[in-house]
């Protein structure tokens, strides 16, 4: 338990770091190893109260049967909200947005069903993923996505937003930028 609780807090700030968007990648004696995250929720099944397992569930209910990219986009997005002026600091933060009942930001979180990952296999990519993400050694496949959505899906939003790319199953969306002209 001890060595898990030195990888929470080891992922607690990595995220802090990618939160502040120093655009530095961290020393490589401050990174999560393979091990490492084994470590932390082997089963997915613990609460989501850190990190890497909050990151790695949304990775995994949101994307688990479209491969590592899709897997990696989602990722994405989630790292991109953390510390963006319209989101939360922290990535559980990120992923609960919303609450558990109702309107939230990942579907996963508010479904009404278990958030257990089910599948091993699954799960262990996911948890590989998020460990890369928060070490920052992803790139991002969205070009700066906040927002997505599942390709059968025409929500009200989408119109509002700038299309990025479709990865997978989903279309990602990033807000359009402002333009200003110099000395206003």
């Amino acid at each position: 338990m001890q060595k898990v609780g030195a990888v929470e807090r080891k992922a607690e700030i990595l995220e802090q770091k990618a939160a502040t968007s120093d655009g530095k990648h961290p020393a490589s004696a401050k990174i999560i190893t393979r091990p490492e995250a084994r470590m932390v929720d082997p089963d997915g099944e613990e609460p989501l109260d850190d990190a890497l397992s909050c990151l790695a569930r949304s990775i995994y209910w949101e994307a688990r049967s479209e491969g590592i990219a899709g897997m990696q986009a989602i990722a994405n997005v989630v790292m991109n909200r953390l510390g963006h002026e319209d989101f939360f600091d922290t990535i559980c933060d990120v992923v609960m947005q919303g609450g558990e009942q109702g309107v939230c930001h990942f579907s996963w979180w508010c479904d009404g069903r278990s958030d257990d990952a089910l599948e091993e296999k699954s799960y262990a990519l996911a948890k590989e993923i998020a460990r890369k993400a928060l070490n920052q050694q992803l790139s991002d496949m969205t070009d700066g996505a906040l927002y997505f959505h599942h390709h059968t899906a025409i929500p009200d939003w989408a119109s509002e937003f700038i299309k990025t790319v479709k990865i997978g199953e989903h279309i990602f969306y990033k807000p359009p930028t402002v333009v200003t002209e110099a000395g206003n």
